[in-house]
């Protein structure tokens, strides 16, 4: 049943994405009538994330962010569909990064490099960084890490999507183990953590202001940089106009051992906040950020 129903879904959303990018953005707006106006998709989290995270901000504004925020919500899905059918020197124009040199020449000494993201503008078209890397940088190994679907056939396609570039999927849980193995083999990685996620309870160790709102943070990233002593770095994302965007590489430090506790973890949170406050819209205001209140975290690690 899983086979079948992936072969389904593929051929769907493969025949989507034969289709130029005018007539996905034709789809997106029909998209954005249902999934805003007719169904109201987790409109309740969107209002109520805003609302907290810019309280000096007028019901009026919140409204334009909200719309504009469904708008690029929907653009955001069939722009997903597209990587099932997009050339590379097309993505290339679409997706563009800055500053890409930087991560080459951390990796010149035989270091690798962690990469701080967030769900922000596409990121489902970051793993096309691949691209940028050309002769020997091409044996250099870019990971990404994902959350496994409770599907099997939605997680193996969209696993596809995510590998279309050549990027290795590491499952969540496998993460520490699949690092260890590739530094014993010596390969060079470069790896992604969406780390704008609500951390899991066992796995709370900092708190900060984000958005106004005291926020649990995920501090693996930080935590496998301090053991491995690989570089970190932040992928600052732009959304130009519709369907073109820039991201740009910004050093956190390359001396991961060094740093003061929680500095790589803070460092990141200032830049993610300062990249959505730059516009609001492209952020993933679906999600509940701030599910968990430290007062009752704490009283269940102190049981």
């Amino acid at each position: 049943m899983n086979k079948l129903l992936y072969y389904i879904l593929y051929t769907w959303m493969y025949l989507h994405a034969l289709l130029p990018f005018r007539l996905l953005y034709i789809l997106s707006d029909i998209l954005y009538l249902f999934v805003y106006k007719v169904v109201g998709y987790r409109l309740k989290v969107v209002r109520m994330n805003l609302k907290n995270s810019f309280p000096e901000k007028t019901e009026k504004e919140l409204l334009t962010i909200e719309r504009r925020f469904y708008h690029h919500f929907c653009d955001y899905f069939v722009e997903t569909l597209k990587q099932l059918h997009i050339s590379d020197e097309e993505m290339q124009k679409r997706m563009q990064f800055e500053n890409v040199e930087q991560i080459k020449d951390l990796m010149k000494d035989g270091n690798s490099v962690l990469m701080f993201l967030g769900h922000y503008c596409n990121w489902e078209w970051i793993p096309s960084i691949t691209l940028d890397f050309k002769g020997k940088d091409k044996d250099k190994i870019l990971g990404q890490i994902y959350k496994p679907l409770r599907n099997k056939a939605f997680d193996d396609l969209f696993l596809k999507i995510r590998s279309r570039f050549g990027s290795l999927g590491i499952a969540k849980n496998d993460t520490l183990r699949v690092i260890v193995k590739l530094r014993k083999e010596k390969r060079q990685v470069f790896i992604g953590f969406m780390a704008d996620q609500t951390p899991s309870v066992n796995n709370i160790h900092y708190w900060s202001s984000f958005l106004n709102q005291e926020s649990a943070v995920f501090t693996g990233v930080e935590r496998i940089a301090k053991q491995t002593g690989y570089a970190v770095i932040y992928l600052d994302m732009e959304k130009i106009k519709r369907g073109y965007y820039k991201a740009t590489v910004r050093l956190i430090t390359d001396k991961a051992k060094e740093e003061p506790e929680f500095y790589i973890t803070e460092t990141y949170i200032r830049a993610m906040e300062k990249t959505i406050l730059r516009d609001p819209a492209y952020w993933l205001w679906t999600h509940k950020r701030w599910k968990r209140k430290r007062k009752d975290i704490e009283a269940v690690q102190h049981k």
